[in-house]
């Protein structure tokens, strides 16, 4: 039989967000979690103190994914980049959406990602309040999309027009306009969307000093 690798917190904390993939966050319970690892429970507390440290850890790996704002890069090319990183780790993790600004005892990837994101901001003449008011504008609609985005009833073109077609065909007489728009299903391509509603939103905002 081979050696088994050696159980660590990173091993650990990377177990919890692949079973929270499967199962969402509410299926990672620490007998869940050693059974996937083939440990007995007690062995993970030699790594993690508990469930509410082990949720911590697993939004720390989330941040870690996040890419970072490039020094130097004009701020609403960093903002947009970060948020496009941002979108994409979240579509992964979908459990992550409503945990990553929960934790009250933040990581070193979430401390890192928060002071790069102030940092560009500031340094492209925001004001504190002014900058903690465009990342709480940003991430509003960024977890909104990515909410959105993930309980859409539908996968792809053929899901979407299956879906469609049910409820068009079920759609009572006297809504003319979502009649219109389910009869031609227009191509929605999340990407773009989104792309096209942060572009307003960092329009839309403007450094405050100098």
């Amino acid at each position: 039989m081979g050696r088994r690798e050696p159980l660590n917190r990173d091993r650990v904390i990377a177990a919890a967000v692949a079973l929270a993939d499967e199962k969402g966050s509410a299926g990672v319970s620490m007998r869940a979690l050693a059974g996937r690892l083939g440990v007995e429970a007690m062995s993970l507390y030699n790594h993690v103190g508990g469930r509410d440290d082990l949720l911590d850890g697993m939004v720390d790996a989330v941040f870690g994914e996040i890419a970072l704002p490039a020094s130097g890069v004009e701020w609403r090319t960093a903002m947009r980049a970060r948020a496009v990183s941002a979108r994409a780790a979240l579509v992964r993790h979908p459990w992550a959406v409503g945990l990553l600004d929960s934790r009250g005892r933040p990581g070193p990837a979430t401390l890192r990602h928060h002071d790069s994101v102030l940092g560009v901001l500031r340094t492209g003449g925001f004001s504190v309040a002014a900058a903690v008011r465009a990342v709480s504008l940003i991430d509003s609609y960024l977890y909104g999309f990515v909410l959105q985005e993930l309980s859409l009833p539908f996968g792809g073109r053929d899901e979407l027009d299956r879906v469609a077609g049910d409820i068009l065909g079920s759609l009572p007489a006297g809504h003319p306009h979502l009649a219109e728009v389910i009869a031609q299903r227009p191509d929605v391509d999340p990407a773009a969307e989104f792309d096209a509603g942060l572009a307003l939103i960092l329009g839309a905002l403007a450094p405050d000093e100098g």
